[in-house]
């Protein structure tokens, strides 16, 4: 798949316009990307409640060789590395599906990780733009996401963007009897 960059939306100042890239995973980027990216999925959800952390990093491990068992070249599964600009620094990674089920196509984003220290840069932003023009290339006719309801930061921007949420998973612990 093609390097697509993304049309800078805003400028970070009195410099030239920022710009997005989005280029296909690199074979080598791939293992360091998807343990950092288990390893996240694994705390996000101990973080929110779902997942007891006994456990909870082989669970992540088994969710991902479930979705990604042919990594790089799983079908249907495309992997970025978000760049700063052509031929920048990586400053994050996009990973979605095309998923195509009862006669309909759509895009599903499985990771959007921007590295800390690259954030509040508008790379998130860019990025989905880009992943916009890729999916709807690709057949797609939305994009779906799961956020984590603790992440009010990227549920805000995703909302800015269009994103709708279409469903709410709720959650309770119990005490055991006796506890």
């Amino acid at each position: 798949m093609r390097a697509v960059v993304a049309e800078p939306h805003f400028t970070l100042g009195p410099e030239e316009p920022a710009v997005t890239v989005l280029r296909s995973m690199q074979a080598a980027t791939y293992p360091t990307y998807v343990e950092a990216a288990i390893s996240g999925y694994a705390e996000d959800n101990v973080g929110a409640g779902r997942w007891a952390r006994v456990g909870a990093l082989e669970r992540s491990r088994d969710d991902f060789a479930s979705l990604l068992p042919r990594g790089l070249d799983t079908p249907d599964n495309f992997l970025f590395e978000i760049l700063e600009n052509d031929g920048g620094a990586i400053v994050g990674f996009l990973w979605y599906a095309i998923e195509r089920k009862h006669g309909s196509c759509a895009a599903y984003i499985y990771d959007l990780e921007v590295r800390t220290e690259h954030r509040r840069k508008g790379h998130a932003r860019r990025a989905l733009h880009a992943l916009e023009l890729v999916a709807a290339e690709s057949g797609a006719t939305s994009i779906g996401l799961n956020v984590f309801a603790n992440n009010v930061g990227a549920q805000a921007l995703y909302q800015d963007l269009g994103y709708a949420p279409t469903n709410v998973n709720m959650h309770k612990s119990l005490k055991r009897a006796g506890a």
